[in-house]
């Protein structure tokens, strides 16, 4: 059998080991990739000074999510990532991060962090997240103000009937279907929040300024929250004393409907509701019948269970306040909250761990 003798010279041995260590050193000195999931409006700027020399970024331009999970794949236009900046703009074009998308970001084996810009993540699976390895931060106290007093306008909205003497204004009635009768001062009626977290603790030391009597229910009484803050062992109980039921709660699958028939029923005739938090915590059905008969006097809404669709029948109610979702929507907040989103994503770059993982990821750790 004939034998094949290799022969390579020095030259070309000497060639390959520097190819070779040429690319170990390139690989070697290549950033880690961050994803822009959503636009940046704000804080372009921060974007910067947060990355630069850390991370490379890159612009998530999907059209659809076939074009998303396949940039994911290895060698696709996403390759490398290994922490995601989320803004819910971006289910517009590749939808929410649902178990699909958790997985495909999974089997990246890179990326490990998601920084999600808001206060609610309930477009996250943070469930499949845990179970795949992969953080998820949000924005708390970012949107504590702006949210507080959205919750305050409509607070004083739907006991005043300001939005409807608006209307009328516009419509060149002046107040001519506004009635005295029908409305209240803020003064000494009582405020219920339920839950008092940062924007609910917000909210109750805004009230307090007319002053409201001020109660609450959690699941657990707040160690420093202030005295005139009283605390109410179960959410019936809280519907019984409030005058103004105010919504502080994140979405999840033991608070949908959390606010239904029953908590709703057991408000006094002539009560109002406030929702700021997300619209599936009240049991929409029941709150319009409560309108319908009269339980309900009016209600402050800024959130809805299918947005952006509105069920017409809120609109028969002239009383009622019904904004857009404009909870966060000024300049101020906003820059707030990306800058918050993108520095939990940086602190994961820079010290392996971020800031404001989410509750579910928190007990796990």
């Amino acid at each position: 059998m004939a034998q094949v003798h290799l022969y390579f010279s020095l030259p070309s041995i000497l060639i390959w080991t520097f190819y070779f260590l040429f690319v170990v050193l390139l690989e070697m000195a290549r950033q880690p990739r961050i994803m822009l999931c959503g636009n940046i409006v704000w804080a372009h700027e921060e974007v910067k000074q947060l990355f630069d020399g850390l991370a490379d970024v890159v612009c998530m331009d999907s059209p659809d999510r076939t074009d998303f999970l396949a940039g994911l794949k290895p060698g696709g236009k996403y390759d490398g990532t290994v922490g995601v900046y989320r803004h819910n703009s971006s289910a517009e074009r590749i939808g929410v991060f649902d178990k699909e998308i958790v997985r495909a970001l999974a089997e990246t084996c890179t990326v490990k962090w998601i920084a999600h810009n808001g206060a609610g993540y309930d477009q996250i699976d943070v469930l499949e997240c845990a179970a795949k390895g992969i953080n998820v931060s949000n924005t708390p106290g970012a949107v504590d103000d702006a949210t507080a007093t959205t919750a305050l306008y409509l607070i004083l909205s739907t006991l005043r009937h300001f939005s409807k003497a608006e209307r009328s204004l516009f419509a060149g009635t002046w107040k001519t279907p506004i009635s005295s009768g029908d409305t209240h001062d803020l003064t000494h009626r009582t405020l219920g929040i339920l839950g008092l977290g940062g924007i609910g603790l917000r909210l109750a030391h805004l009230v307090h300024a007319f002053p409201m009597h001020v109660v609450y229910h959690n699941r657990h009484p707040v160690p420093d929250a202030p005295a005139w803050c009283t605390y109410v062992p179960s959410l019936e109980a809280l519907c019984r004393e409030a005058d103004v039921l105010s919504v502080h709660v994140p979405l999840r699958n033991d608070t949908v409907h959390l606010v239904g028939e029953r908590e709703i029923r057991a408000m006094k005739r002539g009560s109002v509701i406030v929702n700021t938090a997300r619209g599936k915590v009240i049991h929409e059905e029941a709150m319009i019948r409560a309108l319908e008969d009269g339980h309900l006097s009016s209600v402050g809404l800024d959130v809805y269970p299918n947005e952006p669709a509105v069920n017409p029948r809120l609109l028969a109610f002239p009383q009622n306040a019904l904004l857009p979702h404009m909870g966060t929507e000024n300049q101020d907040s906003q820059r707030h909250m990306e800058v918050r989103a993108l520095t939990n994503l940086r602190d994961f770059l820079r010290d392996g761990k971020g800031k404001d993982l989410v509750p579910e990821l928190r007990r796990r750790l």
